[in-house]
């Protein structure tokens, strides 16, 4: 960050100042373009510092603002708000070249896979082999020389050992020692060990590829053993070279055998693996494993097929047995939850539990009584960024010994987040943020400082450090707000539409410029509508400034949530159980279109809509069962669940044996002689979430009822089609699609 420091100067260069101020303001804004979107300066708008609290309550922290050859690792201090480089970035890059070469070498070094605890050296994974960065010297040390890529390497809780998986078996690498110890032998391409299949890594574990976890003595480590014999196999084809690779993929369909697992613990002292009793059962999911701070003993979370029981075990290390702690149940389905914390005391844990309709914390004692509900009322605590399964991390600090208890959550509204306190018992909650907006907060590990990512509608992401008791320390990223001074960007307003219920449907709308009541627009409808994922929020949005190329053209742009997708509370989340992508979800969709075509500057004719993912879904169904839209855009849809993965399509819709009627009620495929307006379609090719495999059926049925569309399709593009030239030929035909159509 820049700081400038204003000194009184001569009045003639006041005066030139101005001139040039009041000329600068006079000139013709710019218009926004996908190019500049997807450009280096666009980029550097975007770029934000990484930052990791450390055990001894510092951070490290990596200011990506600052120019290439300035750019190093430096220790926050947060007591002081001082930072110290603690890396030669330069001299770490050259010695890196003895390894890498010149021309493999990056030309700055990122955020690492892995810390030890003080921050004193780093883990890279660098061509599939492991490096050692020693910040002190600034110099690497090669761990790893093997043909196998090795993945997921994590420092052990003192820092003396790096576990990691390499053909699907565990390795443990003593640094002391300078040897590596095989902790499983017998990994195959049917049995992983330590390595997370998609569904797991993806629906599971929060995009993690492995699922390892170090005691915290660091003389035992957890690992997963999935079995994917059962599983099927779906191949992607790649068009290099001449004769193609082929691609595999472990991906279950629902209704299908899903992969069991299970929970060892080994010893490292002497090699043996201990199976948690609890684990490898078939048709259920293991979704939480947990130390807890005595070393001794393992939290384990089991997840049953229809995800409506989840069952809580503690584990011993030493035997696997395994005694049940609590069971969570709901009449729909249960979402996995980050919030559990067990308090050093050994007697007590915290445990987020949406039993009320709303998510809320509750102490427990290790025995599994419960105690007391600590926050109430009809709102959710909630972590900055969730979906419907996996509920995420709301917990973000604890105080045992004053016994208070930091998180976030919707209490002052759901298109916000912001950092609560509250004692254990539940009195003398209070409110620390105050900017209306959305708060992403982490604390120290003592709970006495935290980062506050923060952002609103009209405000870039921004960064600062604050005591617990809200009190503001150091600014340490401020908005780069002056890099768009040159466009004139607007920003949403904010409003609510009555559902046919009367349901208050949160909503938004962004108007060009020179709007004028008295004319007629064209609008665009951007939706998601997945469960508990809202886009109407107070936050800086991903589409912000593409909308602006949107506005630019002479469109309006408009947002609004189903009921289900707002986040508000678990009681709305249910109302898609059993139709997910349905009618209910549709029907609120159908509100906001309404309200919107009853506004004397719209023209009702003229209405398109667009999403993607759930959102291409819910593009598909609104053009399919709705007579609303001119024209659409559904990038990378599921078009019949039934193509997607059991942990998702099935928490809400069940197994389709079960359910037959609900899954054809609900597939997209019956529907696209239906259509109504011009569809275009997008995928890449090798989108091992949502599988090419439902754009090629949606199209099928497209052409056998002679309906006309337009199809894009991006090879060995994943289903972010995330590249640079895809983004800007994606966006550049979107905007084109418009156009034509609307």
């Amino acid at each position: 960050m820049n700081h400038f420091e204003f000194r009184k100067v001569g009045t003639v260069f006041v005066v030139a100042l101005m001139a040039a101020i009041s000329m600068g303001l006079a000139q013709e804004k710019q218009k926004m373009t996908v190019e500049w979107l997807y450009g280096s300066e666009a980029e550097e708008i975007s770029s934000f510092p990484r930052y990791e609290w450390l055990e001894n309550g510092t951070a490290i922290y990596l200011d990506s603002r600052k120019p290439a050859v300035e750019r190093t690792f430096e220790i926050l201090d947060p007591q002081s708000g001082k930072r110290t480089a603690v890396l030669d970035m330069a001299k770490a890059l050259k010695d890196l070249q003895k390894y890498l070469g010149k021309k493999d070498t990056p030309a700055i070094l990122p955020w690492p896979d892995s810390f030890d605890a003080g921050a004193r050296r780093a883990i890279y994974t660098l061509g599939g082999d492991i490096y050692l960065l020693d910040m002190a010297t600034s110099q690497f040390v090669r761990v790893t020389d093997t043909e196998p890529a090795e993945i997921g390497a994590t420092f052990s809780p003192d820092g003396e050992k790096i576990a990691y998986v390499r053909d699907h078996d565990v390795y443990v690498y003593n640094l002391p020692r300078k040897t590596e110890r095989p902790i499983t032998a017998n990994g195959s391409e049917t049995l992983w060990n330590g390595r997370l299949t998609f569904m797991y890594g993806e629906d599971v574990f929060n995009g993690q590829v492995v699922g390892l976890w170090w005691s915290p003595d660091s003389e035992a480590l957890a690992y997963i053993q999935t079995d994917v014999s059962d599983v099927t196999e779906f191949w992607y084809y790649d068009i290099k070279p001449f004769n193609p690779r082929v691609i595999k993929q472990r991906y279950p369909l629902v209704g299908e055998k899903i992969e069991p697992v299970r929970i060892a613990v080994c010893e490292l002292s002497s090699g043996k693996s201990t199976w948690a009793e609890c684990t490898g059962k078939p048709d259920e999911y293991i979704v939480h494993v947990d130390w807890l701070p005595d070393s001794q003993r393992l939290a384990v979370q089991a997840l049953n097929r229809d995800q409506d029981v989840l069952d809580l075990y503690l584990v011993d290390r030493g035997s696997g047995r395994a005694a049940p702690i609590l069971r969570e149940t709901d009449p729909a389905w249960v979402n996995c939850s980050d919030d559990l914390y067990f308090l050093s005391d050994g007697k007590h844990f915290i445990w987020g539990s949406e039993r009320d309709g709303y998510k809320h914390l509750y102490l427990y004692a290790l025995d599994g009584k419960l105690l007391n509900q600590i926050t109430k009322g009809n709102w959710a605590v909630r972590g900055p960024f969730q979906t419907g399964y996996w509920n995420g991390r709301a917990l973000v600090a604890i105080e045992e010994k004053n016994q208070w208890l930091y998180f976030t959550g919707l209490e002052k509204s759901s298109k916000e987040r912001h950092l609560y306190k509250i004692r254990f018992d539940g009195s003398g909650m209070q409110r620390l943020t105050k900017e209306g907006g959305f708060h992403s907060v982490t604390c120290s590990p003592d709970g006495r400082f935290y980062f506050d990512q923060y952002s609103n509608a009209s405000t870039l992401p921004s960064l600062t450090l604050f005591r617990n008791d809200g009190t503001l320390l150091k600014k340490l990223a401020e908005p780069r707000s002056d890099a768009l001074a040159k466009f004139d960007v607007r920003y949403p307003e904010f409003l609510t539409v009555a559902a046919d219920d009367g349901f208050s449907l949160p909503a938004q709308i962004l108007k060009p410029k020179d709007f004028d009541p008295k004319k007629k627009y064209p609008v665009i409808i951007y939706h998601y509508g997945g469960p508990s994922a809202p886009t109407v929020l107070n936050d800086w949005q991903a589409f912000t400034l593409f909308n602006q190329i949107l506005l630019d053209k002479g469109y309006l742009v408009f947002t609004v949530d189903n009921r289900s997708s707002t986040a508000i509370s678990k009681k709305l989340e249910n109302t898609i159980l059993h139709q997910m992508v349905g009618p209910n979800e549709l029907k609120d969709l159908l509100a906001g279109v309404r309200w919107l075509k009853s506004q004397e500057y719209v023209d009702p004719e003229r209405v398109g809509i667009w999403g993607w993912s759930y959102g291409g879904c819910y593009t598909l169904m609104a053009m399919t069962r709705s007579n609303e839209f001119k024209a659409g855009i559904a990038v990378a849809p599921v078009t019949d669940q039934r193509f997607h993965e059991p942990k998702w399509a099935e928490f809400a819709m069940k197994r389709p044996k079960d359910t037959f009627e609900d899954w054809e009620a609900v597939s997209l495929l019956h529907q696209a002689k239906d259509l109504h307006g011009r569809l275009m379609i997008v995928h890449g090719t090798y989108d091992d979430n949502v599988r090419v495999q439902n754009t090629w059926a949606f199209v099928d049925e497209l052409i056998r009822a002679g309906k006309n569309f337009d199809m894009m399709i991006y090879p060995m593009r994943k289903h972010g089609i995330a590249d640079g030239p895809a983004r800007i030929n994606l966006f550049n035909k979107m905007v084109e699609f418009w156009t034509r159509n609307l």
